[in-house]
């Protein structure tokens, strides 16, 4: 007897898993009708953090991008992510 493994969805089981910390920042930026600027001053950083974390930047710190994050009541965590069989 063969077991069959199903295959979920990620889009499905996790609709915002597309959407980047920076896709996140500036849409929130925009709503809230603040400039790069004055987001970085509310955070506490300086505006180039909030452009670069905009851009994509793989590699910022941990603690920079909370400070960002804190402004609109978020933090970076652990959160579920399914993991591709060993061998796909």
């Amino acid at each position: 007897m063969s077991s069959t493994r199903v295959k979920h969805s990620p889009a499905k089981k996790y609709p915002d898993r597309d959407e980047t910390i920076g896709k996140f920042v500036r849409s929130r930026r925009r709503v809230e009708h603040l400039s790069q600027r004055a987001l970085a001053e509310l955070a506490g950083v300086g505006p180039r953090v909030v452009w670069e974390l905009e851009a994509g930047k793989p590699t910022l710190r941990m603690d920079i991008v909370n400070s960002v994050l804190r402004v609109f009541g978020k933090s970076l965590g652990v959160v579920e992510t399914p993991r591709d069989e060993v061998g796909e």
